[in-house]
């Protein structure tokens, strides 16, 4: 099955203490059907000092489920569902449903 939210995908948070924020997806987790959304769901995590790195409390993202993020529609960055289309040449590409859209050309 294709995944309807890949890596680089502007996506809006519905829910949750982030709801309303937008990131770009960093990496998807499609068998714990969660992701990593750049600047959301970020936990304060104490780490130790490594050779190469220095110790301290770092901030960093955590999983968000994918229920709780949609991908933002190109036209208005609005949430939308996501679809999927066969182009005249044989692609198989995935839609806005709100706006009709083709969000990855």
């Amino acid at each position: 099955m294709a995944a309807k939210v890949k890596k680089g995908d502007k996506v809006v948070v519905l829910t949750g203490r982030d709801k309303g924020r937008s990131g770009e997806v960093i990496q998807v987790l499609p068998k714990e059907d969660r992701a990593f959304v750049r600047g959301i769901n970020l936990v304060k995590k104490h780490q130790k000092q490594t050779q190469n790195q220095e110790g301290g409390i770092v901030s960093k993202e955590a999983a968000i489920h994918l229920s709780n993020i949609a991908v933002a529609d190109p036209k208005d960055g609005q949430p939308t569902r996501v679809g999927f289309r066969i182009l005249d040449d044989g692609r198989k590409v995935r839609f806005a449903k709100r706006s009709g859209d083709l969000i990855d050309g």
